[in-house]
């Protein structure tokens, strides 16, 4: 009986999706209670919320505050929502994101970029703390990113699973020009002005499930699959970001490198991340902040 009432629950569980009034009712509370009218939402990863530092005429609201809005449970994310004004352009920051080893599912984990769609924004900046799979990689490297492997995506995990509402987007979204292409050229042409010593890293980021860190087999398996930093987030909010026609460009702040040796005595682990993006973080919010200015405006109406 125990084991016919999980099937039950979890039947539920896949049925139990916001629908299209729900992401109504989220944008609209969100819109009467702010004046701000962003062009740009930006997803703070572990460690990365200190852009919104940079942002004026700020309004903050606290996930518990907004209706739907899921909670996040992880150290490194302070769960609010920043609503402010960066070089000339209307954001709206999350200073910590959702994942799926978290417990939700990824309908849930994806639930403010719809949102955001329905704000009025036309561009999503994803960043994340990630391990550096590419030997040529340091800690405190900035990658681009240029293409995402979606692991989980593999075994059926994939935000767009179930039925499709037209509304958003077409049922069979193109995911091979993910990652905007002008804003990656701004991003190296303005790294070249910012004169960093350290090159602007390009590549792509491959994200798996969590909550363990990897072992070295799985690791190995990685490079080979052809991914140069992996991750724990960020595809499944590029996924529906593309499935609703948002511009999307993101950035990996490498915070660890793998191990891929079994002699290696080190362990990857969350402190050690945070500590690498508090270092190399303001580097990230500075190149970020640039950029946003340069996002082409908001087409008239």
């Amino acid at each position: 009986m125990k084991e016919c009432g999980s099937l039950d629950s979890s039947k539920h569980q896949q049925e139990e999706r916001f629908t299209f009034e729900d992401y109504q009712n989220t944008a609209k509370w969100l819109l009467s209670h702010t004046k701000h009218r962003p062009q740009v939402a930006v997803i703070c990863g572990s460690g990365l919320g200190g852009l919104t530092d940079r942002l004026t005429e700020t309004q903050i609201f606290n996930y518990s505050e907004i209706p739907n809005f899921p909670r996040s449970t992880v150290p490194g994310h302070a769960g609010r929502l920043v609503f402010g004004i960066l070089n000339g352009r209307a954001c709206v920051m999350m200073q910590g994101r959702f994942h799926l080893y978290e417990g939700y599912p990824l309908w849930k984990v994806t639930f403010p970029v719809r949102v955001f769609q329905l704000l009025g924004v036309d561009t999503l900046v994803v960043t994340n703390a990630a391990g550096g799979l590419n030997p040529r990689f340091e800690v405190g490297d900035i990658m681009l990113i240029r293409d995402h492997i979606n692991l989980p995506g593999f075994c059926g995990e994939n935000p767009l699973r179930g039925p499709n509402d037209e509304r958003f987007g077409v049922r069979f979204p193109a995911m091979s020009d993910a990652y905007d292409r002008d804003m990656r050229q701004k991003a190296h042409s303005t790294w070249k002005e910012m004169g960093e010593q350290r090159e602007l890293q390009e590549g792509t980021y491959v994200m798996v499930a969590g909550p363990s860190f990897e072992t070295v087999a799985e690791c190995r398996l990685l490079q080979k699959l052809g991914a140069d930093a992996v991750g724990m987030s960020t595809v499944p909010e590029v996924i529906v970001a593309r499935h609703c026609g948002l511009r999307v460009f993101g950035f990996s702040l490498i915070t660890n490198k793998v191990i891929l040796d079994y002699e290696c005595q080190k362990k990857a682990n969350h402190e050690e991340v945070l500590e690498a993006g508090k270092q190399a973080a303001q580097k990230l919010e500075q190149f970020v902040s640039i950029l946003i200015a340069g996002i082409p405006p908001p087409k008239a109406s």
